[in-house]
C-alpha cells in the first residue's frame, strides 16, 4: 500500500467497516473490503507504534531527571 496518512487510513478503514456492517455487499466484495481494511488496520498499528517511539525518547536518566535522547531512526522500522 502506498504511503497514507493516519487520518487518512483510519478514516478509509472506518468506511469499510461501515460497508461490511450493513450487509448488502456480495461474499467477493465483502472479501476484498475485508482484506482492504486488513491492510489499513495494520498501517494504522504502524504508524500508532512509530508514534509511540518518537514519545518515549524523553526519559529520566539515572539521576531521575527528564532528558532529551536522540531519536535513532534506524530503530523504528524494528
Amino acid at each position: 500500500m502506498a504511503e497514507i496518512k493516519f487520518e487518512e487510513a483510519l478514516k478509509k478503514l472506518e468506511k469499510i467497516v461501515e460497508d461490511l456492517e450493513k450487509g448488502d455487499l456480495s461474499l467477493d466484495e465483502g472479501l476484498k473490503k475485508y482484506q482492504e481494511g486488513i491492510e489499513l488496520a495494520r498501517v494504522c498499528s504502524q504508524k500508532l507504534d512509530s508514534a509511540k517511539k518518537k514519545i518515549d525518547v524523553l526519559a529520566k536518566n539515572k539521576k531521575g531527571e527528564f532528558e532529551l535522547k536522540p531519536l535513532d531512526e534506524s530503530k523504528l522500522e524494528e
